[in-house]
């Protein structure tokens, strides 16, 4: 099945050697995004609220872009920087997703550039039922 790369100026652009997303069949793949300004690429937000809904952001954009919509995510993984931050992220995070949300894992995680908080890929399936 061949991967279709996806691109847009409303997310983030990749920091390294990796697609901002793929569209492989029914599936989306988005990269994981951190709270990065779609057009400075300089960090966004001060705390985590404020990096998780730019991150979320990104993801939305990027899904957009792939065909897809936050209400086709399946799996989320997320890492922050400290767990102490949990809560307040998912207050964040639980806006974004309507019901059924999507399966989730969340670790604690050295995230690679300095500043950040919170680091999200996501898998949206866009098949039938």
């Amino acid at each position: 099945m061949p991967k279709k790369q996806i691109t847009t100026r409303s997310g983030a652009s990749p920091v390294g050697p990796y697609s901002q997303g793929l569209r492989v069949g029914d599936f989306v793949f988005v990269s994981g995004q951190g709270p990065l300004d779609p057009v400075t690429g300089q960090i966004v937000g001060a705390n985590i609220e404020e990096q998780t809904k730019r991150v979320l952001e990104n993801i939305k954009a990027i899904l957009e872009a792939g065909g897809a919509t936050v209400s086709d995510v399946v799996k989320a993984n997320a890492h922050l920087s400290d767990m102490t931050f949990f809560d307040r992220y998912n207050k964040v995070y639980v806006t974004y997703f309507p019901d059924p949300k999507p399966t989730r894992t969340t670790v604690g995680s050295v995230l690679p550039l300095k500043g950040i908080f919170v680091e999200i890929d996501v898998i949206a399936y866009v098949g039938n039922d």
